[in-house]
């Protein structure tokens, strides 16, 4: 188990952060929070102007020691729409991430298998050509991000982050 957000973790919701697209003059919204029911919730307004269009939230840096893993599982509940689940192999809060995504059933948990060779080297939202492919043992950061150029509300609820 990487990441769960049980009442015997609950210390676990103050190490996450939220990274919007303010820093490029976007207005988007987001938060997370830990809920009743054990989960944590990533919610907010996507908005498009300004040349906006980015809510992401993302743990602070640790070591994972995933060396030999072939990839993370989730368990989660959305609202129909698609995101990112979104790596770092730095500390840097700017950078080269490594991303794949996945679509969500609209209030429905479901439980995603994500390889690791599925994930792409991105840079601002674009394509790194010769970043190479990820090496799961130098993961530091891990996180969510939407960015499906539909505006308004949205919510994802995160149980728990395994690797495999």
């Amino acid at each position: 188990m990487l990441i769960d957000f049980t009442e015997t973790n609950a210390q676990e919701i103050l190490g996450w952060r939220v990274i919007n697209d303010d820093v490029m003059g976007g207005i988007s919204q987001s938060r997370i929070e830990l809920l009743p029911t054990a989960t944590a919730l990533f919610s907010g307004q996507l908005a498009l102007e300004n040349n906006g269009g980015f809510a992401s939230i993302r743990r602070r840096s640790d070591n994972y020691k995933l060396d030999g893993c072939s990839g993370v599982m989730l368990k989660v509940k959305g609202d129909g729409r698609s995101y990112q689940f979104r790596v770092k192999t730095d500390d840097q809060v700017d950078g080269i991430a490594y991303r794949t995504l996945f679509a969500t059933d609209a209030h429905q948990w479901q439980t995603l298998t994500l390889p690791f060779d599925g994930f792409s080297a991105s840079f601002r939202g674009k394509p790194v050509p010769g970043a190479g492919v990820l090496q799961p043992e130098n993961i530091r950061q891990i996180g969510f991000l939407l960015a499906d150029k539909q505006a308004g509300s949205f919510g994802l609820e995160i149980a728990w982050i395994k690797s495999f």
